[in-house]
């Protein structure tokens, strides 16, 4: 699994022009789903997110982690990080996982998440969706299960 983290002072997202999540200060977590991953790499994604340090303490270095600061998660699934564009013009998907796989672990994923206790909100699996970003930093990283 992929994540790409962006730590936000808030963010929203819509399907049809109608808002479906949305959180103040905290995470958005764009999550992609690869043919070979399993419940393992969702659980390691979502504790190693919940868990990174990329929030300022009062000496402003990455000190603390969403746990720590109560920071509010959106988590959005896009499939086109698997996107493979190192040949030709037009990114291939072959490694992205098929949908039924990719929504049964969106979902596992988002279920760890909340099982810390921390607010999660979700776009909606496979529709085309608008997500309103207010990047923090900016901080941005990408994450994946497969280098753990």
């Amino acid at each position: 699994m992929k994540a790409l983290i962006q730590r936000v002072t808030g963010a929203s997202v819509r399907v049809d022009g109608e808002a479906v999540g949305e959180i103040g200060s905290g995470l958005v977590v764009f999550v992609g789903v690869g043919r070979d991953d399993s419940e393992g790499d969702a659980r390691y994604l979502a504790n190693k997110i919940v868990n990174l340090r990329i929030f300022a303490d009062q000496d402003e270095h990455f000190a603390l982690s969403a746990l720590e600061t109560g920071g509010e998660i959106l988590i959005v699934s896009q499939f086109t990080l698997l996107g493979d564009s190192r040949k030709g013009r037009r990114p291939s998907f072959t490694e992205a996982a098929p949908p039924d796989k990719a929504k049964q672990l969106y979902e596992f994923f988002v279920t760890q998440v909340r099982s810390t206790g921390l607010k999660a909100e979700t776009g909606i699996f496979q529709e085309h969706m608008q997500v309103e970003i207010h990047n923090d930093g900016p901080v941005t990283l990408l994450v994946e299960s497969k280098n753990s």
